[in-house]
């Protein structure tokens, strides 16, 4: 009678090989890295603003204005 062999792949197996194929992929899809657009003045300006809405939320969840 013939043995038959099970190939089974493991867990760690198959997530390399899945690993490897998404990296492959993914290479060509990458993008170089844009610089930062904002001038000086406007990364410093303030960006915060106390809205209504803002206080209203302070104001309902206690916290001192």
């Amino acid at each position: 009678m013939k043995k038959q062999t099970k190939t089974t792949v493991g867990r760690r197996q198959f997530f390399r090989a899945i690993g490897g194929v998404v990296a492959g992929a993914a290479a060509p899809l990458a993008q170089e890295a844009l610089a930062d657009s904002e001038s000086d003045d406007d990364k410093r300006k303030a960006r915060y603003r106390e809205s209504d809405k803002v206080k209203t939320y302070y104001r309902v969840n206690r916290y001192p204005s």
